[in-house]
């Protein structure tokens, strides 16, 4: 029966694929425009490529020393090594078929809201999205089961010794997607940035004008930070939302007569709810130019439901006639992940969405200047993460309570794991309704650099401010799968480090667990609650270092480029310099702050064990609220500024337009670049530790 499941999620993860290349069939189908649409769109593709290949190249020197590393320090190091470079691949391999098509399907979207208005432009921007989707969810499931094929079922090690090797998966995951989400995200903001304060503000010309440099350099950064870097960020969450109950699991239940259901069944969930993904994504199809948001919630929504009873049939026909387990429970833990990470997107989006009052209000401060903008937007960015907290703090409680309802005092930890799946369930139509954002984004730059009729814009206007709400509630989602699955794997590596302990005849210094009263406990505690703290700072200065090279020179242009400004007749801008000045500086900038999250708990797990426990649960606390207080904040001052220039408060030019400019370009390091990589952060130092537990110990 095992077996079965195995094999269903290995299919389930090839069918995502086969759905994934089918939408990306239909939106290459379509047509491009005119000549012009297609010179820009070629221009974006051609800078977000250039950039990807430049940033891969720079990583593939951090990954080789990663696999070097665990190759000559671990048990089994080679074999953990080729399933990190595995990881890695996988990871990096989504992240460029998601922004190939992306940068393919940003023209088209252009043409179909000439041509068809929203009803069109929408399934073809969410198609285009979708192959993002469903390339990062199926590379993940499909990594991981084939990862528990070939170690555990193939190898004939024992089921601790595979899972721990399987878990290094999620390890090349994280090491790609720590770097993806930083330099794209730096990349992003600088271009963003740049183009907006001397466009904007200083220059007075629309957002997307042609005459303004940075435009081309602006488009790309959707692409490599909303795409290709939230891409890798989401399959680093789903790869170690399978690995952590998995690996539990693994390490936990030895002796357990439910061992070997309890670890496939995590695969099998999987498998269940990239199915449900399947179908729902088949139901985004509005209706009229006012059903936009409902039918995403309606793809969305119908795959949470029907991922939901697949998983209370799964849990009763794999645990149903085991004695002594309640399958009930299991289902209950899951159901709480997905009830989580509705949740949790739900504030993300009643804080981000103008369709709410703390978007319009924000607005409204705008009318007194750019300082009361910013203060509004911090503080209802700090108030959405205390419910969000809340939320998530109730989530780990329940499923705890589920986990030990269904597998007695052991049960409650991998309730917690699988309740972070969860929330990642649907992961293909969550990761297909964010990428359509940057896509629609796009069309709308495309839209004014080609001087398409006003309406078209406001067509993709539309599209572009859903596509801000909704990455809000995807990053909500990772967040909260960040924040269940760090807790997870950090249970797993309390239990990898007594597992080693034993091993090696030594005593298990988190015998009695992480006891904040131990000093050594306290300032891991201590260095951790401080690391999310200097890991934002050092982003958010890296945002500001880049965007200030790039203010330089699209000021540069506009004063030596004769008739520039004005919008003289062939007279164009000199793109490509500002494109080079944004990946330089993202490339440069992307080392440090994503080294240290790695490195930093090696350094200290080798100096001592109880202190990078304490520095663990410092990062994981701090982490999750600032992830959700950035993410939230930079969505709402986004929105904010969209809802003026739909007309609110004296619409584009007006004072209250410059003020929520400033405070967008304030959210933008917050949204796009510290906020999200800050899941990643809490996620890939507790994965580290685990993979690198048996060497702290030896």
């Amino acid at each position: 029966m095992n077996t079965f499941f195995l094999w269903s999620a290995l299919v389930m993860g090839l069918a995502a694929l086969g759905l994934a290349a089918y939408y990306a069939r239909r939106v290459l189908a379509m047509s491009q425009g005119n000549e012009l649409m297609i010179e820009i769109s070629s221009n974006i593709r051609a800078g977000a490529m250039a950039f990807l290949r430049r940033e891969y190249t720079w990583v593939a020197v951090f990954v080789t020393a990663m696999f070097l590393l665990i190759g000559f320090l671990l048990d089994d190091g080679w074999l953990r090594a080729l399933a990190y470079l595995a990881g890695a691949l996988l990871s990096g391999g989504a992240g460029f078929v998601g922004m190939r098509i992306a940068t393919a399907a940003n023209a088209r979207t252009t043409e179909a809201a000439r041509t068809g208005g929203i009803v069109k432009a929408l399934p073809l921007a969410f198609r285009g999205g979708a192959v993002m989707g469903f390339t990062v969810a199926g590379f993940g499931l499909l990594g991981v089961a084939l990862g528990y094929l070939i170690f555990v079922e193939l190898s004939g090690f024992e089921v601790g010794r595979g899972a721990e090797i399987v878990a290094a998966i999620g390890l090349g995951g994280s090491s790609i997607a720590l770097f993806a989400r930083v330099g794209g995200g730096i990349y992003t903001k600088a271009a963003d940035i740049g183009a907006d304060l001397v466009g904007k503000v200083e220059a007075g010309i629309p957002e997307d004008d042609p005459r303004n440099p940075a435009t081309i350099a602006d488009n790309v950064g959707d692409n490599v930070g909303d795409v290709a870097g939230m891409g890798a960020d989401l399959f680093e969450s789903y790869v170690g939302s399978l690995v952590a109950p998995i690996a539990f699991a693994a390490l936990a239940f030895t002796g357990a007569v439910y061992q070997a259901e309890a670890v496939i069944f995590p695969l099998a969930v999987g498998a269940v709810g990239m199915l449900a993904s399947i179908i729902g994504s088949f139901l985004v199809k509005p209706k009229s130019d006012s059903d936009l948001a409902s039918a995403l919630h309606r793809g969305t929504n119908t795959a949470m439901i029907l991922a939901a009873a697949g998983v209370l049939g799964l849990s009763y026909l794999m645990f149903g006639s085991i004695e002594g387990v309640n399958p009930l429970g299991l289902f209950l833990a899951v159901a709480i992940g997905l009830l989580v990470g509705f949740t949790i997107g739900k504030i993300s989006e009643i804080y981000t969405s103008d369709h709410y009052k703390t978007v319009k209000e924000i607005a409204r401060q705008a009318q007194t200047g750019p300082a009361t903008v910013i203060l509004s937007g911090i503080a209802e960015g700090k108030r959405s993460a205390a419910y969000s907290v809340i939320v998530a703090a109730t989530g780990i409680g329940g499923a705890f309570w589920a986990g030990e309802m269904a597998l007695g005092e052991l049960g409650g930890i991998y309730g917690v794991a699988i309740a972070a799946i969860g929330v990642l369930a649907t992961l293909g139509i969550t990761i297909a309704v964010d990428a359509y954002g940057p896509i629609a984004d796009n069309a709308g730059g495309i839209a004014e650099m080609t001087h398409l009729p006003p309406e078209v814009r406001q067509a993709t206007d539309a599209l572009d401010s859903l596509g801000n709400t909704t990455a809000a509630v995807a990053k909500g989602f990772a967040i909260g799968s960040a924040a269940v699955t760090a807790l997870a794997l950090f249970s797993t590596f309390t239990q990898a480090v007594g597992n080693a302990a034993e091993a090696s005849g030594v005593a298990n210094p988190l015998a009695n667990g992480i006891n904040i009263m131990n000093v050594e406990t306290t300032i891991g505690l201590f260095l951790g609650a401080m690391f999310p703290f200097l890991f934002s700072g050092m982003t958010i200065n890296a945002v500001g270092r880049a965007a200030n090279e790039m203010i330089e020179e699209v000021r540069r242009q506009f004063r030596e480029i004769p008739g520039l400004r004005e919008g003289k007749e062939g007279v164009k801008a000199e793109y490509a310099k500002c494109v080079d000045i944004a990946t330089a500086g993202a490339l440069r900038e992307m080392v440090l702050p994503g080294s240290l999250a790695i490195i930093l708990p090696l350094v200290i797990g080798f100096v001592n064990v109880e202190a990078l426990g304490g520095f663990l649960a410092g990062a994981l606390v701090t982490g999750f609220l600032l992830a959700i207080y950035m993410a939230n904040a930079g969505g709402a001052w986004d929105n904010a500024k969209k809802f003026i220039e739909a007309g609110a408060f004296g619409g584009k030019g007006s004072e209250a337009h410059k003020a929520a400019v400033i405070g967008d370009t304030v959210g933008d390091p917050f949204k796009d670049t510290s906020g999200p990589a800050m899941n990643i952060v809490i996620k890939v130092m507790t994965i580290v530790s685990l993979v690198f537990a048996s060497a702290f110990i030896g």
